[in-house]
């Protein structure tokens, strides 16, 4: 793994322009690593061009802002992909333009994209592997509170307020140094939890219809009638898929939202209930107990939650 940070690091050096992309429908990880890793190397590098590309997520907008480029800024430049597993996921399909492409990753490795890939699936989340790769070339001492927020933030989202089983010690410890930096975390928390008082009567919708079997399979189905009745969008609704996550004896769960072309279905499990396995079968993918499928029908749906109780 030394010997991987120390390719991409000199493959940075050699670089003028740098060009750093994240998967689409971003989550906290996936901004916080590619802006980690972003205000990290304009730092170290100040007179490099340094750019972080993709689509917003308007609930995660205080986290920060990203570039818009011109397809020439490509020719030359260094690619670096964060946060994700595989190559139809990344958000900006221009990322194969440039003259090399660098992965950095914490998702299983079923799709080795990069021309150099660093993939540590022991990790909590990327930014956990950013600041990693920030002390591996002792560079700790040269960050600020730009880069430790951002960072901090991937990793409270990815590891769901260090609740989910993929928080270590290491973790921990990451998190504590990140948070000695000067910024308010306590009100950057509050801003990450926050949601618009006009999606609280869908949230009760959720809550009065949930699905729950006796074996501990739970499913949420989204029609695109619920969505107009509740004047909420796709990516709006997904913000809930942990809104039954308490439920007593609860072990796999199901969120499936009709986006229009496809039905979004995100699967979450609790302790050492794989579900990843399953996901990639129906052509998804993800972690061990949060995974996700895109499917065509409500049919495929119910095919999909077949195989998930049969892990049950």
């Amino acid at each position: 793994m030394e010997k991987i940070m120390n390719d991409i690091m000199h493959e940075v050096e050699q670089a003028d322009t740098i060009i750093i992309h994240r998967h689409v429908r971003p989550d906290p990880d996936a901004y916080g690593s590619q802006l980690g890793l972003k205000y990290y190397l304009k730092i170290k590098y100040p007179d490099k061009n340094i750019y972080a590309v993709g689509n917003n997520e308007p609930s995660l907008d205080f986290i920060g802002t990203f570039d818009e480029i011109s397809d020439d800024v490509y020719e030359d430049a260094l690619v670096i992909v964060c946060d994700t597993a595989n190559a139809p996921r990344v958000d900006d399909q221009r990322y194969h333009t440039g003259t090399k492409v660098l992965k950095i990753d914490h998702h299983p490795a079923v799709d080795q994209y990069g021309d150099i890939n660093y993939v540590n699936t022991e990790a909590s989340s990327t930014s956990e592997i950013i600041y990693d790769f920030i002390t591996h070339f002792n560079d700790e001492r040269i960050i600020d509170e730009s880069v430790a927020r951002v960072l901090y933030l991937g990793i409270v989202g990815d590891t769901g307020r260090f609740l989910f089983n993929n928080t270590t010690q290491h973790t921990m410890e990451v998190a504590g140094k990140l948070i000695a930096f000067p910024f308010d975390h306590n009100a950057e928390l509050n801003k990450m939890s926050e949601k618009d008082p006009k999606l609280l009567p869908f949230q009760g919708y959720i809550l009065q219809n949930f699905e729950l079997d006796d074996e501990g399979y739970c499913q949420v189905k989204i029609t695109r009638d619920i969505l107009e009745k509740y004047q909420i969008q796709p990516n709006e609704a997904s913000q809930f898929v942990n809104t039954i996550a308490d439920i007593q004896g609860l072990k796999i769960w199901m969120f499936g939202v009709d986006e229009g072309e496809e039905i979004r279905c995100r699967i979450r499990s609790k302790g050492t209930m794989i579900i990843n396995d399953v996901a990639n079968d129906f052509g998804g993918g993800g972690h061990p107990n949060a995974s996700g499928v895109s499917v065509y029908s409500w049919e495929e749906f119910d095919r999909l939650a077949d195989a998930l109780r049969q892990k049950l």
